[in-house]
């Protein structure tokens, strides 16, 4: 194995960490009523989990579209992860981006807690693909 395989495995790990940190992360902030915060952190925790498997793959891109594209094209499309994963992330993508960037946006409850646990099947998901289970 190279250096170069190495910095990139710990690389996969550090980001596979990252995910596992917001799972934390959003419990906290649902326990105190933080949902635009928790609905960040949900989709982030996502991202990061993408990120390591992008990593794996030696696909680099800072675009948050570029990355779940290249997702659903390469891992969706041909089988390799349910669709509903990409249902998941596109969803979490999208509600991220209305908590971030629109005014006197409002989120139930109920809705971030279904969300929350998708979020952790999603990183679930990507680290089978990984096979870090």
């Amino acid at each position: 194995m190279t250096t170069e395989d190495n910095d990139r495995n710990d690389l996969v790990r550090h980001r596979i960490q990252q995910a596992e940190e917001t799972i934390v992360d959003v419990s906290l902030l649902l326990d105190n009523e933080r949902f635009r915060a928790a609905i960040n952190r949900i989709y982030y925790g996502m991202f990061y989990a993408l990120l390591a498997l992008a990593s794996a793959h030696q696909f680099e891109t800072s675009k948050h579209t570029v990355l779940i594209g290249w997702f659903n094209k390469k891992f969706i499309n041909q089988g390799q992860a349910d669709p509903r994963f990409g249902r998941i992330i596109n969803r979490a993508f999208n509600k991220r981006s209305k908590g971030d960037y629109d005014s006197f946006v409002e989120f139930e409850k109920a809705d971030i807690l279904e969300m929350f646990e998708e979020m952790k099947e999603f990183i679930a998901e990507i680290k089978q693909i990984l096979k870090l289970n």
